[in-house]
């Protein structure tokens, strides 16, 4: 079996995660979507939560489970048998970001990496995006799948103290 690991944040899950999961899941025959805690981001969201809201946007998808990942990427591919890790990739920035970690990966455990160019429609989503538009009052309903834009809008105004 031909097993993907489609690793980030989520915080939160937006179409561009699920246009890369979608398309993974037609190259691999099963696609566990890893939400990982990254110690360089302050998240918005709790993991659990994050887990919950990309699981109910994928659940269309057959083969596509999500799980929570602590500690390293590597270490869940090995549990699942040397599975390949998927990301998805909007331009050169982002491959400047990508390729040292995907280095590492095939490092410590020999774990490679495919990255799939972002489809041009969602192109232009990145999580801190819609965050930042999130954050002041700007609409992201658009951006995210079903019941994402809410939990955004929730979070910001318990942080702020107020009410969604």
């Amino acid at each position: 079996m031909r097993t993907a690991v489609c690793p980030g944040s989520f915080d939160p899950v937006t179409l561009g995660h699920v246009d890369v999961i979608t398309r993974a899941s037609h190259l691999f025959d099963e696609v566990v979507v890893a939400v990982a805690s990254n110690a360089a981001k302050s998240p918005l969201l709790g993991v659990q939560e994050r887990v919950d809201l990309v699981g109910r946007a994928v659940a269309h998808l057959p083969g596509v489970r999500v799980v929570a990942v602590r500690g390293l990427l590597v270490d869940l591919c090995r549990q699942l048998g040397r599975a390949t890790l998927v990301k998805g990739l909007r331009g050169g920035a982002d491959l400047d970001a990508e390729l040292p970690m995907a280095l590492m990966n095939r490092h410590l455990a020999g774990v490679e990496t495919v990255y799939l160019p972002a489809d041009r429609g969602v192109a232009h989503i990145a999580s801190s995006l819609v965050k930042d538009v999130a954050r002041h009052g700007g609409p992201i309903d658009d951006l995210v799948p079903p019941g994402v834009a809410a939990a955004v809008r929730a979070a910001f105004a318990k942080r702020e103290g107020g009410s969604p």
